[in-house]
């Protein structure tokens, strides 16, 4: 059955000319009413309507007519994140973010350096409490609000997207989001002073693990989230 449509714009890409895989996995986890896993099928196309189809237990289907796109599936997300990393050590890992020097998908919403309407997201290296990691401030800006002032689920669902490829991936790499379970807990307000943390969960040949937190100013976790990273054959 058909339950809605939606439509990504064009500035919510990742790579070119496609959605950015954290982007589309809050978009289509928004529409469930339990966590989910969100597996992106194909690259998710920008600016045509998509159509949102229930599907069997519960789950959920993200079509380009007859394309499949992603599905969601009621699922459990175990993950246990670190205390919260302060503002200022982020800002100081931030400074070492090796997207500034090179960077595979410059256009990304959420990291892409040529972006001035995107997240700016700016993962860089730091070891927390023996937790080698990333860790990047952020501060949602107005573009980004639902009701009352606070962000939209969809964009926390992105910002837990690229500081996971950056916690996995020490060189300029082409890697896309296999599937991603997310977990948001609290509001984040406009304006806030976030910290998101991602760290690696571990992987082999061409698949990775990563995790994922996002904090509020007061160190609240507000979002996590786990994500299979595959490397594309051919690069």
């Amino acid at each position: 059955m058909n339950l809605t449509t939606v439509t990504i714009a064009a500035r919510f890409c990742g790579p070119p000319n496609s959605g950015n895989g954290g982007y589309v996995a809050g978009l289509l986890g928004g529409f469930a009413v339990e966590p989910v896993e969100v597996r992106l099928r194909a690259p998710a196309p920008l600016g045509v309507p998509l159509a949102i189809v229930s599907g069997a237990a519960g789950s959920l289907e993200l079509r380009d007519g007859e394309r499949l796109i992603a599905t969601a599936a009621p699922a459990t997300l175990e993950l246990e994140p670190p205390p919260a990393v302060p503002e200022a050590a982020a800002i100081a890992a931030a400074a070492g973010w090796r997207g500034r020097r090179e960077h595979v998908a410059p256009d990304c919403f959420v990291c892409g350096p040529a972006r001035r309407d995107g997240l700016g997201l700016t993962p860089g290296p730091m070891v927390h409490e023996g937790l080698a990691c990333v860790a990047t401030p952020w501060r949602p800006d107005a573009s980004l609000a639902g009701t009352r002032g606070r962000v939209r689920p969809e964009f926390l669902s992105a910002a837990l997207d690229c500081p996971g490829y950056f916690a996995i991936v020490a060189d300029a790499r082409t890697m896309l989001v296999g599937s991603f379970t997310c977990g948001v807990e609290d509001d984040v307000r406009v304006g806030e002073r976030c910290v998101v943390v991602g760290w690696s969960l571990g992987g082999k040949g061409r698949t990775y693990r990563a995790a994922t937190a996002l904090y509020g100013e007061d160190g609240r976790c507000v979002a996590r989230a786990i994500a299979l990273w595959i490397e594309p054959r051919g690069g």
